[in-house]
């Protein structure tokens, strides 16, 4: 048998601060969503508006392509592959850079015999409500979790801003080194890395970036539950976004780019011939 997705919603508002640096997409039994990091370390010049916008698209890109070892099966697999693919199509660009490597967030769900396994590095979301009526959140870790931990150890009272921006700027130099955080940048073996749940057969899955989330922390909606319901369609996710822009405008907050896909298992899996 072979497993496909069906579009329910696919909605990308771009923030803010800089050119659309999130990605998403499905191809097969394949679904991922992408968050390039915000750029703070020195530009390498890859060939787009921004370095992280080039691995977004270069990422979904491979994402949406044939994995590179047809050996090896599971959403590691897929993931490895692509990261393996951006570290080869980089090369020619800019040779062994990594440190200042564009680096992303990422979320890949695989559907298989068992339901849907889900891959996921840093901070996308990814909400599946399953065959049971159960409602499951996978996420690996918040970005900047470390500087948040580190900042408010370090200082009484609010957080100099120049100080957050050098933390920021140190956690991105020790990415993807043992012990750090783990993110998608060009490095194969950062699919080692990665958070990885099997769950049952779907019957809606929303995955996120951060941007879009950010509808939960600011409460218009309650939680997991309501995100899921909100976004299932492409009229509610567009809604939900625009309370979200407006939200954001009242309270002078600078927006990040926000995406949300939402899918559903397609109803008749083919037979392979």
């Amino acid at each position: 048998m072979s497993f496909g997705w069906e579009i329910r919603a696919r909605v990308q508002f771009e923030g803010d601060a800089h050119v659309m640096e999130d990605a998403c997409g499905f191809n097969g039994p394949n679904a991922w969503v992408i968050d390039g990091a915000s750029q703070l370390l020195e530009p390498i010049g890859m060939p787009a508006a921004s370095d992280p916008q080039w691995l977004a698209q270069a990422l979904s890109m491979f994402l949406a392509g044939p994995c590179l070892d047809p050996a090896r099966t599971g959403v590691r697999a897929r993931l490895a592959s692509a990261l393996a693919c951006v570290d080869a199509a980089a090369t020619p660009l800019v040779g062994a850079e990594r440190v200042r490597f564009p680096s992303a967030a990422i979320s890949v769900a695989q559907l298989n015999a068992d339901g849907v396994e889900v891959a996921s590095l840093a901070d996308c979301t990814v909400l599946v409500r399953t065959d049971d009526g159960a409602t499951h959140l996978v996420r690996a870790a918040a970005a900047d979790a470390a500087v948040d931990a580190a900042a408010d150890g370090a200082m009484d009272g609010p957080v100099d801003p120049a100080e957050r921006r050098r933390l920021l700027v140190h956690d991105r130099e020790q990415r993807n080194l043992p012990g750090r955080l783990w993110v998608a940048r060009r490095e194969p073996e950062a699919a080692d890395h990665a958070r990885v749940v099997q769950l049952g057969r779907p019957e809606l899955m929303v995955m996120a970036t951060d941007g879009a989330w950010r509808a939960v922390d600011l409460g218009l909606v309650s939680g997991p539950e309501e995100f899921l319901a909100r976004t299932g369609t492409t009229l509610g996710a567009l809604a939900l976004m625009h309370e979200l822009r407006c939200r954001q405008a009242e309270i002078g907050e600078v927006s990040d780019d926000a995406a949300v896909l939402a899918l559903a298992p397609a109803r008749t899996p083919r037979s392979l011939p």
